[in-house]
């Protein structure tokens, strides 16, 4: 009889008889991988000796085309090792796949074993919505049960704190995996050894689910100053558990895109350093483009006054004064209330208290660089008077100094109202406020702050210069 007439079984039963584990393992990896299925199935009892003796990559390829039940006796009977091993050499499809028919308790204990950014993908994977809490998650936390004592809660940090996040907080859930509170760890070292953890329990605890936006998460960490918070689904069975320097992390690449976006650009993917050439123009073309197009309309406006400013070819010498000081107005104004919003300060329903608090700053803000404008007329023409400077505004610079003055104060008022309100408006139509970036605004108000300088000189020059 040759060995191919000879059935896998009967080939795998000699070598087992003969008790060669190197000839064992040589075998099972040279068999075609449905074949080795055929033996797991046939010798249930010998299922977790023979992945044993396949090589990592044959028992990954075997593992994800068995069965979903064979599969979950075979992570369970594993040694932690093994598992773990297999879990991290599964493509993330086919270990998400797996993980996703098993109870809530069970895939956060088989998170723990992956490695951080296998957990991240598997995260990700699991359904979780992108800037969601669940994304930012870790199983490693320590819990314990109501009826455990104190002593038992020692035993259990002691035997299993060196690899969790923080050992800070002890969660207590029930037999279902459910949260039943938390319990910071100096109050198992106060209190007596044979003392329940149910006596202990007060049932006030603060909880994250885990379809929360991260946003929500940061306000929660601000608001009650913790350094873990757990997180749960919507059947309150405890999932993991978010650290204070997770949210850090998460803020601080959230305020970097929020600096590149208020600068004009695209958030960068990587450090400017690292980021491609070609990618590094392409971030910021899209946003430059727009506003070269926006700067045309200042073009086009002052196109529009050609006639009065051939008239008045003084009034030329102020374009650059005006369309910059309200840019710079509406850029204080639209950064200051970006940051508001980032920092829960300024909702979008303060949009009136807001506009009311920006029309009288803007006034007075108006007022003041208005009086400085008319002042610097005011005393060239007196230092022309006498001699000292070349006369450029003539006989009529109170008219001049007073069309300066006007429009200082309609452009601050009017960049101040630009610069505040876009940022809400952008956040009511549920884009990001920090897309009315700082040369967006400054774009926007240059084109309608000629528009005001000019109406203002045609009313106060009216009769005399126009």
């Amino acid at each position: 009889m040759t060995e191919e007439e000879v059935s896998v079984q009967e080939q795998y039963e000699a070598i087992l008889k003969e008790n060669d584990f190197a000839a064992l393992s040589e075998f099972l990896n040279n068999q075609n991988i449905s074949d080795v299925a055929d033996l797991i199935y046939e010798n249930e009892d010998q299922e977790i000796d023979i992945l044993l003796h396949l090589s990592i990559h044959r028992a990954t390829s075997l593992f994800k085309i068995l069965e979903h039940s064979t599969q979950k006796r075979i992570i369970k009977n594993l040694p932690p090792y093994k598992s773990a091993e297999l879990l991290n050499e599964m493509q993330p499809d086919d270990r998400t796949s797996f993980f996703e028919d098993l109870p809530n308790e069970v895939v956060r204990e088989l998170i723990k074993t992956l490695q951080p950014e296998e957990r991240k993908i598997t995260l990700s994977l699991l359904g979780y919505p992108e800037n969601s809490v669940g994304r930012l998650m870790t199983p490693d936390y320590v819990y314990v049960y109501e009826y455990n004592t104190v002593a038992q809660v020692l035993d259990i940090i002691r035997s299993v704190g060196k690899n969790t996040e923080t050992i800070d907080v002890v969660y207590v859930i029930n037999k279902h995996g459910e949260l039943l509170d938390d319990l910071r760890i100096r109050e198992f070292i106060l209190a007596s050894p044979e003392t329940k953890v149910s006596e202990m329990m007060d049932g006030r605890y603060i909880e994250l689910n885990v379809n929360d936006d991260q946003e929500t998460a940061n306000e929660v960490f601000k608001m009650n100053n913790r350094v873990a918070l757990p997180v749960v689904d919507d059947y309150n069975v405890l999932l993991g558990i978010v650290t204070i320097d997770d949210v850090l992390w998460v803020t601080n690449e959230e305020f970097s895109e929020d600096i590149q976006k208020i600068g004009g650009a695209e958030a960068l993917d990587q450090p400017y350093l690292e980021t491609p050439f070609f990618g590094l123009v392409k971030k910021r073309v899209g946003w430059l483009t727009i506003l070269f197009f926006g700067e045309m309309l200042t073009a086009t406006a002052m196109a529009f006054y050609n006639g009065e400013m051939a008239k008045v070819i003084i009034l030329t010498n102020f374009i650059p004064l005006i369309i910059s000081t309200g840019g710079n107005s509406g850029t204080q104004a639209s950064t200051l209330i970006i940051q508001a919003m980032a920092l829960g300060e300024v909702e979008v329903a303060d949009w009136w208290r807001v506009m009311r608090r920006e029309i009288l700053s803007g006034l007075m803000l108006g007022l003041i660089l208005g009086c400085i404008g008319f002042l610097r007329i005011t005393l060239w023409s007196t230092l022309m008077h006498h001699g000292i400077l070349t006369d450029i505004y003539g006989i009529h610079w109170i008219k001049i100094g007073f069309t300066v003055f006007l429009s200082l104060i309609g452009v601050v008022l009017w960049g101040s109202l630009i610069g505040s309100m876009l940022p809400l408006l952008l956040k009511r139509l549920g884009a990001d406020p920090a897309s009315s970036s700082a040369p967006f605004v400054a774009t926007l108000v240059d084109v309608t702050g000629l528009v005001i300088f000019f109406n203002v000189a045609l009313f106060t020059l009216k009769g005399t210069l126009l």
